[in-house]
């Protein structure tokens, strides 16, 4: 398929992107070694030989993608991640495909999977965790005013770039969205109230997430987490939010996290006020970049 002769924000003297409309064949890459392995397919290392830009190449199975009926969750990914042009949101390049295999042109994100690093170190530092929080509540603001709800914010989603940014990687539950909807999706310890008893919600989902989010950045574990489904389900409809005594985190912090998990999604601190809260304001980096 084609894609679009836009030109990277950051302007890169490698771009990827044509000068024209170009359709794109396995035979433009050279394959490197495998980033990653997920449902439907694998990541490798690629590198771009007309213009050596080094990108993510995602192989993904048609038959895999057939079986599971996710063909139109990818249509909507891939329409939805090729127009978002933020720092923290990682750039889809475009898309091409065989008889078997359909291929996504991504931005590399050489630091890797935020998930794998949170799980070395078990829980982030309160500056670590609010630097990756103002730059997420900053690409929230931007897809949200692009009428854009992601409605699946999770470490597992999150990449971190060469310099240390946030880039949140993975669009499969995004809606494009004007009104408000009743879909079930997205992980079940990072659900709203309103999207476990299946009723209408909106952008403020993502709210909730983020303040899911940092909960585990500050403690290692989801809030809500419990044994069984139905537990989890139980404690977040209670809003059941417990905060251990260890890791100690300051009270600002806390308040932080109380404002962003309210049942009621009206109540929810809005994104703008997320990033006026004194907890980021005096632990992020203005930068919205963690040297690691």
């Amino acid at each position: 398929m084609a894609i679009a002769s836009e030109t990277h924000p950051e302007k890169d003297s490698a771009e990827v992107t044509a000068t024209e409309k170009k359709r794109w064949n396995l035979n433009d890459f050279d394959i490197g070694k495998p980033l990653g392995r997920g449902k439907f397919g694998h990541v490798y290392l690629a590198r771009e030989k007309r213009s050596n830009h080094i990108v993510a190449l995602k192989v993904l199975f048609k038959s895999q993608l057939k079986q599971s009926q996710v063909e139109h969750q990818l249509r909507r990914e891939v329409e939805i991640q090729s127009h978002l042009r933020n720092p923290n949101i990682l750039r889809l390049y475009g898309y091409f495909y065989d008889q078997k295999r359909v291929y996504l042109i991504l931005e590399y994100a050489a630091k890797g999977e935020l998930y794998k690093e949170l799980q070395r170190c078990k829980y982030f530092n309160e500056k670590r965790a609010a630097t990756y929080v103002a730059s997420l509540a900053r690409a929230l603001i931007y897809c949200h005013g692009k009428h854009v709800i992601h409605r699946d914010i999770k470490p597992e989603n999150l990449l971190v770039g060469a310099q240390g940014e946030l880039k949140i990687a993975d669009f499969g539950w995004s809606v494009h969205t004007f009104n408000r909807r009743r879909t079930m999706c997205g992980t079940l310890d990072y659900l709203p109230p309103e999207m476990v008893e299946s009723v209408e919600h909106d952008a403020t989902v993502d709210i909730w997430s983020l303040g899911v989010l940092c909960y585990e950045f500050l403690y290692g574990v989801p809030p809500f987490e419990a044994k069984e489904h139905s537990d989890t389900y139980r404690r977040i409809m209670l809003v059941d939010l417990k905060f251990p005594s260890k890791p100690v985190v300051s009270s600002s912090g806390k308040d932080l996290i109380s404002q962003m998990l309210v049942k009621d999604s009206s109540e929810r601190l809005p994104l703008h006020k997320v990033l006026e809260h004194p907890w980021i304001v005096q632990n992020a980096d203005p930068s919205g970049i963690y040297k690691l």
